[in-house]
């Protein structure tokens, strides 16, 4: 089955054709007759598989065949996403998919002036993608309306609902008309998004390209266990032995993404960062430079786990394992693409290994182990059983999505080292009358 199929206008299919399509992917098989048919959906499927094809195509020939004219300040279609990166991802796929048509398209999110953003949107556009911070700013300022609002997608639910933007969304649905056609779409399903998919759908459509949670096939996951401050070194030893070429490496602090990259600069491996304190200029020139081979290394933090789409890129690392086994997913997402092989790389240190047991039985397999000489950590089938043995960890009910997991973790670092400098000017002090 190819796109002509679905019998999609002239100018979409010149552009898909363009764009080098030509099979269809089974997210987009399965997805795309009931968008076109006007039902709500419910799409599971694995990162890059191209679900953003998925709901554009079917959404721009829905466009096209009941053209409507354009009013300033308002919109047809509204795509939420989690991340600016993924915004404008899928802000410039329609633009791709609909260069041949009439169809006005806005990407909408902070770092970025808004004042420029307001221009084009009371200009009229028919599609808004955008952060849902970031819209509401807008929408507060009457500088666009979303109660026409035909097709509400989201895309990445999951996610955004383990950013806290719950309270953001339910305004932003209640605010859109309540006939609209809403589209869900997700590579992982934990327990909440099923409870939040029920309250936003009408009688939708599931549509299941690949069992929960799951990982591309084309993906190979490897571990090597390392002694946590050993693990920059490892990494230059990897890059410099293996010849690693282009290489995303994901760490959970703002912090380490810049020491690392400090440090692999000092020993001569080209790196960028990405991260939530760089500007969103300075994102984009490091995903640029990265992408044009300027620098070997991206280092990013959960930031850039969405919406970065390198095409062919073979490899990601965690140097640090995410808080959410759900993250693991996303993470190593952005290697494996549209059928390619890749490989999912790990650094797991001894505090890290129950973690990695979740992620395991949430992919459902065990991850092959590789110890490098001179790098080896203690046994971990011991550590393992010594874990099992602890009355905490067998009374645990297991990691949940929490959506200040992040901020919780970085907040509990923040009043250790508060903490500590109130210790230190206390003992200072004491020194002080002493003498």
């Amino acid at each position: 089955m190819n796109f002509k199929s679905f019998s999609f206008a002239p100018e979409i299919l010149r552009a898909i054709d363009e764009c080098g399509y030509q099979e269809l992917s089974p997210i987009q098989r399965l997805a795309i007759p009931h968008v076109r048919k006007g039902h709500d959906v419910l799409a599971n499927a694995q990162t890059g598989t191209g679900k953003t094809a998925a709901f554009a195509l079917p959404i721009l020939q829905k466009l096209i065949d009941n053209p409507k004219p354009r009013t300033t300040a308002n919109a047809r279609v509204l795509v939420l996403a989690p991340t600016r990166e993924l915004a404008e991802q899928i802000a410039n796929s329609f633009e791709r998919y609909g260069q041949y048509t009439d169809v006005k398209v806005a990407a909408i999110f902070g770092g970025v002036d808004i004042n420029t953003q307001a221009k084009k949107l009371k200009l009229g556009v028919d599609v808004i993608v955008a952060t849902p911070g970031r819209l509401l700013d807008h929408i507060n300022s009457c500088n666009v309306s979303i109660s026409n609002v035909e097709f509400l997608v989201l895309d990445e639910a999951d996610r955004m609902l383990d950013m806290g933007f719950i309270n953001e969304i339910n305004t932003l649905m209640s605010a859109s008309r309540n006939d609209r056609q809403t589209m869900l779409f997700s590579a992982t399903y934990p327990s909440e998004m099923k409870k939040f998919s029920t309250s936003i759908l009408k009688n939708p459509k599931i549509v299941q390209a690949s069992k929960d949670n799951a990982t591309a096939e084309t993906v190979q996951h490897v571990v090597y266990p390392v002694e946590q401050r050993k693990k920059q070194e490892l990494l230059s030893e990897l890059i410099g032995t293996k010849n690693w070429q282009q290489v995303l490496v994901f760490v959970n602090f703002k912090e380490t993404a810049d020491e690392i990259v400090k440090e692999l600069n000092l020993d001569g491996i080209k790196a960028a960062v990405c991260h939530g304190d760089k500007t969103q200029g300075n994102r984009r020139r490091a995903l640029k430079e990265f992408k044009e081979g300027k620098v070997r290394v991206l280092v990013a933090t959960e930031v850039a786990a969405r919406g970065i789409d390198i095409d062919g890129l073979e490899r990601v690392v965690n140097i640090d394992l995410p808080w959410l086994a759900e993250d693991y997913v996303h993470r190593i997402g952005r290697t494996g693409r549209a059928g390619n092989s890749g490989q999912a790389v790990s650094f797991v240190s001894r505090e890290e290994e129950q973690t990695l047991e979740e992620i395991e039985t949430l992919i459902g397999s065990k991850i092959r182990r590789i110890y490098v000489p001179g790098y080896e950590v203690s046994n971990r089938d011991a550590l393992v059983k010594r874990l099992h043995n602890k009355p905490n960890h067998q009374k645990r009910g297991g990691r949940t999505n929490n959506p200040n997991s992040q901020a919780a973790g970085e907040a509990r670092i923040m009043n250790r080292k508060k903490i500590s400098n109130v210790r230190k000017k206390a003992k200072g002090q004491k020194l002080k009358l002493a003498k």
